[in-house]
């Protein structure tokens, strides 16, 4: 009892202080009555509830609760999670420095980072993780896992590995290093005079790199393009967006404003230095997983007409959030701003929940959307997410392709290839053979991996529906020869999906050998929206004529055909 009534006493106390800080606030009254109601029933409910409680997952829940009625970009981040927070921002942590995913009970080795502590130590993708520092860690999910083997930088921390092929568990003893997560991952050239740089996340360092990485290409290289790889970027610092674009348009230029409810937080945000390069032309590449920060990039870039965008619809996230201390080291994460690019449009999508199932922004009503102009005069929209200059098709998801990948079977396969195979080819030369496939095949043959198609389902629901409405028996004769055209084989899948599946055995044993680095190299020369992008830079007047006003359809983008 004293217990419960020492955590009401400070629930209390936070109430009465956070009455006392938004004193200013207009609907005062309102506040002050529902904190005094939320401490009452919290008080009620633990001091009566006929089971015992937990207080602090209560409290949690509730948290959680309130801000789920919210955006979906304002979270609580207990003091647990902060770690997680500050990788987030920063892409740095101490540890080992490797991916790690679970299988069954088990958790393994996905992928060791290059020259950090378990790539140096000799561990290699598939080692199963028995023990860390003495604690066994099959039961554990990947979260727990992580924790322990997290720890500040020059910390020894010490292993009981499994591998396969070896009779018995070995140990390693290592030495935490501070991981840094570089967020170009690569930078290269794709033909003689087009360098390509892909940027996975607006981390701290992310425009530094960006520079870095294009000073080299025009140090080494006769550079005449580049193109910037947005895909599947999520976002991250704002800052870090403005300073890239900052890299591409004249000093002064404005690359994103932001308004909110505190005036006096409002900011448009300028370029403040002068570029690198004004003039180079620049393809950005983006699709539905391209958010925020990525957004305001290519939007502004757009907005300017400084480059052509190039993949599919972005994600529509134009919120913008900070972080806010709370108490016991925990800390809020709100929205505090809506961000608006220069043209005037915000990218923000109108209905957060209204999406496709590739995670872009669904259908949004002609009423809802409004038209700007770039700076040559082009139509552009606002409604949710950037439209690109040059549409790509969305690859369809393949079933059988992502039950290979779900059930590990082309991990195993690719971890297996490089315990018998030391060495592999460069990975722009390296491909999978009809020979290798068929070995693939074969070890697929005693492996389970079947699933039900979408069109499988829709049949079954189809009959379940005529079944119902008594018009089955009727239509009988016709749904047999239809499910029988409908109905798949492993087998045939095998074949039917087998450039899809190559790829993407390719890719995977590409990263055993080179890491991520090598993973995006070997598949620079057949990605469809690279190779498109080598096009439209290759020839001048075709770049040119994209942004010029003349070019461009004056059909908001759902009526495009």
């Amino acid at each position: 009892m004293k217990k419960k009534m020492k955590v009401f006493a400070v629930v209390i106390t936070m109430s009465v202080v956070s009455i006392g800080s938004l004193g200013f606030v207009d609907n005062y009254f309102e506040i002050s009555k529902n904190l005094d109601i939320f401490a009452t029933l919290f008080r009620e409910l633990n001091m009566y509830y006929v089971d015992e409680t937990d207080p602090g997952k209560l409290i949690e829940e509730g948290i959680e609760g309130m801000l789920s009625s919210l955006d979906p970009y304002t979270t609580f981040i207990p003091e647990a999670e902060m770690e997680d927070h500050r990788f987030a921002i920063t892409g740095k942590y101490g540890g080992i420095g490797a991916l790690i995913r679970k299988r069954g009970d088990k958790v393994l080795i996905a992928e060791p980072y290059e020259n950090y502590p378990a790539h140096k130590a000799g561990l290699l993708a598939g080692d199963v993780i028995v023990e860390v520092n003495g604690t066994l860690i099959e039961g554990k999910n990947t979260s727990q896992v992580s924790k322990v083997l997290k720890g500040q930088a020059g910390t020894a921390v010490k292993l009981v590995i499994r591998r396969e092929g070896e009779n018995k568990p070995f140990e390693v003893i290592l030495d935490r290093a501070e991981i840094k997560i570089n967020p170009v991952p690569y930078v290269g050239m794709v033909d003689d005079h087009i360098g390509y740089i892909k940027l996975n996340s607006f981390t701290s360092k992310a425009s530094s790199e960006v520079k870095k990485a294009l000073l080299k290409l025009k140090e080494e290289n006769e550079l005449e393009g580049i193109i910037l790889d947005l895909r599947s970027n999520p976002g991250g610092l704002l800052r870090e967006s403005v300073n890239l674009v900052n890299l591409f348009v004249g000093k002064g230029k404005t690359i994103v404003s932001t308004q909110g409810k505190m005036e006096d937080w409002d900011k448009v945000h300028r370029a403040l230095n002068a570029p690198v390069d004004s003039e180079i032309p620049i393809v950005v590449l983006v699709n539905s997983h391209s958010a925020s920060a990525s957004e305001i990039v290519s939007g502004a870039l757009q907005d300017h007409d400084r480059a052509v965008i190039i993949g599919q619809k972005t994600f529509g996230k134009g919120l913008v959030q900070q972080t806010l201390k709370l108490t016991y080291n925990s800390q809020l994460k709100v929205t505090t701003a809506k961000y608006y690019i220069p043209s005037g449009r915000c990218i923000q999508a109108v209905d957060y929940a209204n999406r496709n199932n590739d995670g872009s922004v669904g259908k949004v009503p002609d009423s809802l959307i409004t038209e700007f102009k770039t700076a040559n005069g082009r139509s552009v929209y606002d409604g949710g997410g950037i439209d690109p200059d040059l549409v790509t098709e969305t690859k369809p998801r393949i079933n059988i392709l992502s039950k290979l990948v779900s059930k590990l079977l082309i991990f195993d396969y690719s971890v297996q290839y490089a315990r018998e195979n030391k060495d592999l080819a460069d990975p722009q030369k390296f491909e999978i053979s009809d020979e290798e496939y068929a070995k693939f095949v074969e070890f697929l043959a005693d492996k389970d991996y079947t699933y039900t198609t979408q069109s499988e389902e829709a049949l079954k629901k189809l009959r379940k529906i005529a079944e119902q409405e008594n018009y089955f028996e009727g239509a009988k004769d016709e749904y047999a020869a239809l499910k029988e055209k409908l109905t798949h084989a492993e087998t045939d899948d095998l074949e039917k999906f087998k450039p899809e599946i190559k790829r993407y055995l390719k890719s995977e044993i590409l990263t055993r050998y080179y890491f991520r680095k090598g993973r995006i190299e070997g598949n620079l020369n057949s990605d469809e929206n690279v190779i498109k992008a080598i096009e439209v830079l290759a020839d001048r007047g075709t770049y040119n004529g994209i942004l010029s006003s003349s070019a461009v359809s004056k059909v908001k983008p759902e009526e495009k055909k």
